[in-house]
């Protein structure tokens, strides 16, 4: 039996397609006849559990979590980033400020970090992309809530007055921003209607987003917003473009193109599922298992793909004008 798997048949999956992720706690993770499994003690005996590496892409190591070396250098052979956190996924502790323990494969493609750093030093052309991404955060929230069963099911319509007036306004301050502060700002403004509106649906009363808060819907929301980093660092990694080359929260955080990046998913997929949740008074686990069947039901690895990788080409592929 061999001791290690083809790294071929191990990057099969494509990491937009790819459809785990993992958070595990109190237990071992290890290599063991050419599969990575993670060790369970129950009360009489042990349990091995598989991870299907060649399609996961985050593995977060919570409490209580050990690794063996063989076990990160098959998951790193498989293209999987690894973070160490707290209880339920929060806070990361390695790495700080959201810079993963990433696979050290250099084999990747070229043309989207130069593409990146094509405009990069350019403000004008940063924001410009920053402008886009939010417009494309946007749009992907309209056409999902719009499609959305479940989402509706509680009362969360992209039609609504409310949805439609909070999306033309950011819409409209998005064009009229002159700044990265004042995009900001915008965002900011966009995502407390986005809060008001989620909580008045859930029936939670005076509710302020704070992300050191214990009421259920913050820390769904703050736990459910790493699971959306997780899938923002797999995107740049695999596209090879540093985090630290951000377009919005670049002054205060060096890993903040992973931010900007999860901004895309945040609001249309996070957002509510943290207020039904906590309205449902749903656990840590059955939170984290809808936010990830929401992902693949909307395919959104897929479109934090496409949308990075059309605003890094947008200059190089133009000769320097959009």
């Amino acid at each position: 039996m061999q001791k290690y798997l083809p790294l071929s048949n191990l990057t099969a999956i494509l990491h937009s397609k790819r459809a785990n992720i993992y958070y595990l706690e109190k237990c071992r993770i290890m290599q063991k006849d050419g599969r990575v499994l993670y060790l369970t003690e129950g009360k009489n005996d042990y349990k091995f559990w598989n991870i299907p590496v060649a399609n996961t892409t985050v593995i977060l190591l919570g409490t209580g979590t050990s690794i063996t070396q063989a076990a990160v250098r098959m998951l790193a052979s498989a293209g999987v980033l690894i973070g160490f956190c707290g209880d339920g996924g929060t806070p990361l502790l390695a790495g700080t400020e959201i810079e993963w323990l990433n696979p050290q494969n250099e084999y990747r493609p070229t043309e989207y970090v130069q593409g990146w750093l094509s405009f990069w030093f350019d403000e004008g052309k940063r924001l410009c992309v920053a402008k886009n991404l939010q417009k494309a955060r946007c749009n992907y929230l309209a056409n999902t809530w719009e499609k959305d069963k479940d989402l509706k099911n509680y009362g969360f319509h992209s039609d609504d007055y409310e949805i439609e007036r909070a999306l033309d306004k950011f819409d409209k301050k998005i064009d009229l921003a002159k700044n990265v502060t004042e995009l900001l700002t915008a965002e900011a403004h966009f995502a407390k209607q986005l809060y008001k509106y989620a909580a008045n649906l859930a029936d939670i009363d005076d509710f302020s987003r704070d992300p050191s808060a214990d009421d259920a819907a913050n820390m769904f929301l703050t736990r459910g917003n790493y699971l959306a980093y997780g899938l923002g660092a797999v995107t740049l990694w695999v596209l090879g473009i540093p985090h630290g080359f951000a377009v919005m929260h670049g002054k205060t955080r060096r890993g903040a193109l992973v931010f900007d990046v999860a901004d895309l998913i945040k609001d249309t997929i996070i957002l509510p599922q943290s207020f039904i949740c906590a309205g449902e008074g749903f656990s840590s686990q059955e939170f984290r298992h809808i936010c990830l069947q929401k992902f693949i039901e909307h395919k959104s690895l897929e479109f934090m793909f496409n949308e990075v990788k059309k605003q890094s080409l947008i200059y190089w592929k133009s000769g320097g004008q959009q």
